[in-house]
């Protein structure tokens, strides 16, 4: 049995608590602490400073801890974008109902819903693969984890399992968050530290975090669009703004503790393995090509040893899986609030009954990953990698868009007061035109036909993936629009806030 979102005839069990709220979602099911594990985790901090690091290091040296501080300026700007307007509108549709309110339903279909979508295909894809290629190693099973049929399977049967529990509910979902989280922090620190105490190890510098000292401004784009990547993810905490205790104000504040908390894991490691590793091409360095994806794998066997560094790798398999995990939760919920204000068939406001999520939405969410990761496979291997790649451009495009969707939505308010101006106004124009440079400048670089692993024409694979899945997102909101003209000839009203009779209704 299932449930549409305008049914109001059904309800929660007898006696069950919180209560759903008017999409059907539970509401007051998680709170602070929960909200801020899930941030973290959709983030997968272990797998992606495992796998970034190093190539920021290759880019800039020992300047790598100075990009992994400027990378963090543009997202905090713009977590201020998204506090901001999750206080005005807190919908689970979080950028789509943003872009929709300030710049019409056109924009908040394409850069709200679909650039985003599309960023959380690809990042699944990897995060799948990745989590399968570890878990394999952990076995013992090193000859299936260098098989691709092997892997694929592996990560299918992953994605799998997380869609089961997302489809179970946000509070089984944060539970396990949190053992996924701790294992993962618990790795990062320890290997810091261990890094830090051991034999010749160089005391760390505050020249590190020189801004002023990158050689050139490419090294220091590629090196600042590259963290970029690592602090990407964040925002998928927001999405579960309508089940949180107090819906307005925790999911802005669990933004901010969250990218401060990551800012930290991510600095004290950075200086912990440029300190003891260097940034030499060979051996152990993290300048060394072949610890470019994987600098954790170079470092943890001669530091902790050979059992230790076995746990780091279940901290990289685990990390990898709850952001996975945490992007079917948030992927699921977008579906219902699209199609609640309209822009989505109805199937994907069909909640369950006993586990109140967005049963249609999740599913749907974890096959589409599945398909795309076969086809990028069957495809080609490389694929995949250009396909990772491209996410950057993504990323910096409905940041931006969101960023100054909040100047648009509060222009009429930014003399309110000084602080208005300034969280709602000044800072998040400072996010998005960063983001803007951004995007032009990682169009501009990864157009070249020997960036990333492919090329077409002279073009590069990453720029087709990047640039060319926005493009596609035009054909399908014409067909979108064919469908669901409401939708777009309501304009901003398709995602006005209800009035207090219609809340009073959905809520019965």
């Amino acid at each position: 049995m299932t449930l549409d979102s305008n049914d109001t005839s059904a309800g929660p069990r007898a006696g069950a608590s919180p209560s759903p709220i008017g999409k059907g979602l539970r509401r007051g099911s998680v709170g602070l602490l929960g909200v801020v594990a899930l941030g973290l985790s959709s983030t997968a901090p272990a797998y992606s400073i495992a796998v970034t690091l190093g190539l920021v290091t290759m880019t800039v040296g020992h300047l790598a801890p100075a990009a992994l501080l400027i990378g963090f300026v543009p997202i905090l700007l713009t977590a201020f974008a998204f506090r901001e307007l999750n206080r005005d509108m807190p919908d689970c549709g979080t950028t789509f109902v943003w872009n929709t309110r300030a710049f019409g339903p056109w924009t908040g279909w394409l850069v709200g819903s679909w650039v985003p979508t599309m960023a959380s295909l690809f990042a699944m894809t990897a995060l799948a693969q990745v989590s399968a290629t570890y878990l394999l190693s952990v076995l013992g099973l090193d000859d299936l984890a260098g098989n691709d049929a092997a892997v694929t399977v592996t990560g299918l049967v992953l994605l799998a399992g997380a869609t089961v529990l997302a489809r179970r509910g946000l509070q089984i979902a944060t539970g396990i968050q949190y053992a996924l989280l701790g294992l993962q922090l618990v790795a990062l620190f320890g290997i810091g530290f261990a890094a830090f105490t051991g034999p010749g190890a160089a005391a760390p510098s505050l020249s590190w975090l020189n801004p002023f000292a990158f050689d050139g401004a490419g090294p220091f784009a590629e090196a600042v669009l590259l963290c970029l990547f690592i602090y990407w993810g964040w925002d998928a905490l927001i999405t579960v703004n309508e089940e949180t205790s107090d819906a307005d104000r925790v999911p802005g504040r669990a933004v901010l503790i969250s990218t401060f908390v990551l800012l930290v894991t991510y600095l004290f490691t950075a200086f912990a393995a440029v300190g003891y590793a260097g940034t030499g091409t060979t051996g152990i360095g993290l300048g060394n090509p072949d610890n470019a994806t994987d600098f954790l794998a170079a470092l943890a066997p001669p530091l902790l040893g050979n059992a230790l560094a076995t746990v780091v790798q279940l901290a990289v398999c685990v990390s990898a899986l709850s952001a996975m995990l945490t992007c079917l939760v948030g992927s699921g919920r977008g579906c219902l609030s699209m199609t609640t204000h309209g822009a989505l068939p109805k199937m994907f406001a069909r909640i369950h009954p006993r586990f109140q999520t967005p049963t249609v939405g999740t599913v749907f969410f974890g096959a589409a990953t599945a398909v795309t990761l076969v086809v990028l496979k069957t495809a080609s291997p490389r694929f995949l990698g250009d396909a990772i790649l491209s996410i950057g451009l993504l990323i910096a495009c409905y940041y931006g868009a969101t960023a100054f969707a909040c100047i648009w939505h509060f222009r009429h308010r930014l003399r309110d007061s000084p602080r208005d101006l300034l969280f709602k106004g000044v800072l998040p124009a400072l996010g998005g035109l960063m983001m803007l440079a951004a995007l032009a400048r990682s169009a501009y670089d990864t157009i070249a036909a020997d960036y990333g692993s492919t090329s077409f024409h002279g073009i590069g694979g990453v720029f087709l993936l990047g640039i060319g899945s926005v493009a596609l997102g035009v054909p399908v909101v014409l067909l979108i629009r064919a469908n669901f003209p409401r939708f777009f000839r309501e304009g901003k009203d398709s995602v006005a806030p209800p009035t207090a009779t219609e809340s009073a209704r959905n809520e019965s």
